[in-house]
């Protein structure tokens, strides 16, 4: 996903994304949601297979 379309993903649920790198800024999006904020900690494997972040987190 490109950083336009997390940062306004960001915005439109409170997320402040100014000065964030896309790691930081998909786990600040994943904690406001209510999930665990795990953007690329895998190593490989997940198992969130319906997980917005997925292919850019193992591609990465």
């Amino acid at each position: 996903m490109q950083m336009m379309e997390i940062k306004k993903m960001a915005k439109q649920i409170g997320v402040n994304s100014s000065k964030m790198k896309k790691t930081e800024l998909i786990r600040s999006i994943q904690t406001s949601e209510g999930n665990n904020p795990c953007f690329q900690m895998a190593k490989d494997h997940c198992a969130q297979a319906d997980c917005l972040w997925r292919k850019d987190c193992l591609s990465m």
